[in-house]
């Protein structure tokens, strides 16, 4: 539902003109996410769908179809980059894997987003996969267990999804590059198993080190916690000795800088919930935690304050990066998405167009790419094919 989407959003992002396959009858299954808005045509779209899919073109064909998969095949020259996120084995098994596309396009670059990979056996081939459950094997929720309780499930922002994602980015990026260079394509296979390892720091090899594993934990090395202020919480992550220094002066206790018990990394993180919280919050107790945090920043101590959706959207660096923009929608006022996090000194952002209504741009990219008539079109429609505009009631 969102790996690959936020993929080939980001893709788009930077300039890509992308068409997205969806089936005719519900489309993606990010359609059905909450919270949903509902358009003129009744198509309910929901969040995961909405935040990933911007500028994209919707074409609704079965790909179970015989005259879908036909259509697929013809379309595939056309295009620098297919990108696919079934269970691995379905592409092939309609036909429409990286090696049954090869032939009618030599220079693709095909890229398959999945749970564990597919170009090496697995141990884990077949298993479905969703961001908690690539981030828990990564060993990301291990470190933050507390003794006799079950690992917290974070299912808040997908990172596991995400970080395949830019992965792929990265190595369609790198693909077109290399064929730029030698004319050949390639295929490109991100594992959301191997993206999370790759983004869990040093979990993956404090075992090959002989280090405890509590040495993945930040919270067991320095100052690097929440504090309360008068209206939420701020973040202080002081992981450095003159971090440390600044902070002990500026909150009003120099002793501690000669203190055996404040003395090293583990010793501060011992001291973080008795007397380093007590001095932060009796300094915090009348301070917002923004105010906090930029009196902390201004002392040269890491600090940030731990916001919620409303915060961020009366933030002013999100307002002046366009971190969440005005989207537009068939019917109804324009609402708020994520914009895009890559900014290019010479690329002008946008423009930014609102997500597809289900195959709303499917006769389009047929009569453009394929040059089929609109009889034609709507014969494969009657047939069952595909679907043109947005989804009717009669669905």
């Amino acid at each position: 539902m969102q790996a690959l989407p936020y993929a080939t959003q980001l893709m788009g992002h930077l300039g890509a003109e992308i068409v997205k396959v969806e089936h005719p009858l519900g489309g993606d299954t990010g359609r059905v996410a909450m919270p949903a808005i509902t358009d003129r045509d009744g198509l309910r779209a929901g969040a995961t769908f909405l935040r990933n899919n911007l500028s994209k073109r919707s074409i609704a064909i079965d790909l179970k179809s015989t005259a879908g998969r036909d259509l697929i095949r013809q379309l595939v020259p056309r295009f620098d980059v297919v990108c696919e996120n079934f269970t691995p084995g379905t592409t092939k098994r309609l036909g429409l894997d990286y090696d049954a596309l090869r032939p009618l396009h030599e220079s693709l670059i095909y890229c398959a987003v999945s749970g564990f990979g597919q170009l090496e056996e697995t141990p884990y081939e077949g298993f479905p996969a969703y961001a908690p459950i690539v981030e828990a094997m990564s060993g990301l929720y291990e470190p933050v267990r507390k003794e006799g309780a079950p690992p917290e499930i974070v299912t808040a922002g997908a990172l596991g999804d995400n970080a395949a994602a830019l992965f792929a980015v990265i190595g369609v990026l790198a693909a077109l590059r290399h064929r730029d260079q030698t004319g050949e394509g390639q295929m490109v296979d991100i594992a959301m198993y191997d993206s999370m390892i790759a983004l869990s720091d040093m979990i993956p090899f404090l075992a090959s080190m002989g280090a405890p594993p509590e040495w993945a934990t930040s919270g067991s090395q320095g100052v690097n916690d929440a504090f309360e202020a008068k209206d939420g919480y701020f973040i202080v992550t002081v992981l450095r000795r003159h971090h440390f220094e600044r902070l002990a002066e500026f909150i009003g206790h120099p002793e501690w800088l000669t203190d055996p018990a404040f003395e090293g990394l583990p010793a501060m993180a011992a001291q973080t919930n008795g007397p380093i919280r007590t001095a932060i919050e009796a300094w915090a107790a009348d301070k917002t935690k923004i105010e906090a945090a930029h009196a902390l920043a201004a002392e040269g101590i890491p600090s940030g304050a731990s916001q919620v959706a409303a915060d961020l959207a009366a933030d002013p660096h999100v307002a002046t990066r366009n971190m969440l923009i005005d989207v537009d929608r068939p019917e109804g006022e324009p609402f708020q998405i994520v914009g895009n996090p890559v900014k290019l000194s010479r690329t002008p952002e946008g423009p930014i167009e609102r997500f597809p209504m289900l195959g709303e741009h499917t006769e389009a990219v047929l009569q453009e790419e394929l040059g089929l008539a609109p009889q034609a079109i709507a014969d494969l429609e009657a047939d069952g094919v595909l679907r043109r505009g947005g989804v009717r009631d009669d669905a």
